[in-house]
């Protein structure tokens, strides 16, 4: 009786320790949220995270600014970043605002077409793919292996970013470390330009109903923002008018080096947060933490960001 005891308890024992041993997991869910505006439903799909050194990155401030800015917001470098893309499916069109970075930054991102099948849809479903500029982490995900990854879609652009990312003769002259940035365009767009399927934007204006396009100039030569409104509602998606939210809402002044013209993409930026602060509206943004879609409001001197409150209900 005490031996059958004792292998019980050893048996008991065996089993605690087996559920306290199991291994971590890791990772997360796929990355995708839903809502409606109006009869337009988005889908903001992440396509992934990377870790920067915003300290060293932002200008017009000192990376002890930048770090104090930071630890406000319980953060520290480097800072793990978003990269988001956003499905706009209008009724009459799929439409694709940004194309996430596909292998030109690491395996950390390259994994929206991959949360794009977990939301329900298909690659050659995409009609339509908008993108605020050429920098590789918006345009990579259009190509693998030289090939389309969304057969059917027609890729556009404004006229300014290809005229400068799609040149050789840029590529030739710019810095050694700057030559990775046309390489990536370039590889990107030239399976839509072969097939005839990149169309240049060259005014503002109505593409697809229920969704526009406004140069916003400045962070490169060609940015783009877009707006989509239904039934009185309306989301700006900015792309990056801005990429760090703990330091760039409290303080618009502060800029970054990857913008082709900090003087033009701080007056954007700046009259962007005032629009919509003013006019209550939905924005969205690729760097802001996933699924980067709220409202603004003032805060004193800056401005408070109010993240989507999120909901699991079918919408």
């Amino acid at each position: 009786m005490i031996r059958r005891s004792m292998a019980a308890a050893l048996l008991l024992a065996a089993a605690f320790a087996a559920q306290a041993g199991a291994p971590q997991q890791k990772g997360q869910a796929p990355g995708w949220y839903r809502m409606m505006l109006g009869d337009i439903e988005v889908t903001a799909l992440s396509d992934g995270t990377v870790g920067l050194h915003v300290e060293k990155l932002l200008t017009g401030t000192t990376p002890k600014k930048v770090e104090s800015a930071l630890a406000r917001w319980r953060l520290a470098t480097p800072v793990e970043t978003s990269v988001n893309g956003y499905l706009v499916n209008t009724g009459g069109k799929l439409v694709l605002i940004d194309a996430g970075a596909g292998s030109l930054f690491g395996p950390t991102l390259g994994k929206l077409v991959a949360n794009l099948k977990a939301a329900g849809y298909q690659p050659e479903q995409v009609d339509e793919i908008y993108i605020t500029h050429m920098h590789p982490d918006h345009v990579g995900g259009l190509a693998a292996d030289g090939k389309p990854v969304f057969a059917n879609a027609v890729v556009r652009a404004d006229q300014r970013d290809a005229d400068f990312w799609l040149s050789q003769a840029n590529l030739d002259a710019a810095a050694k470390e700057s030559k990775g940035f046309f390489q990536g365009a370039m590889a990107s767009l030239k399976p839509y330009v072969d097939a005839g399927r990149f169309k240049a934007i060259e005014q503002d204006g109505e593409l697809v109903p229920g969704i526009s396009s406004i140069a916003t100039h400045g962070h490169t030569k060609g940015h783009r923002n877009y707006v989509i409104e239904s039934k009185g509602q309306k989301l700006v998606l900015w792309g990056d008018l801005m990429h760090v939210a703990a330091v760039q809402f409290a303080t618009p002044a502060v800029t970054i080096q990857f913008d082709t013209d900090s003087k033009a993409a701080l007056a954007q930026r700046r009259k962007a947060f005032a629009a919509a602060a003013r006019g209550g509206y939905w924005i969205g943004a690729a760097h802001l933490s996933f699924p980067g879609i709220g409202h603004l409001a003032t805060q004193g001197t800056g401005y408070q960001f109010q993240p989507v409150n999120y909901s699991a209900l079918n919408p």
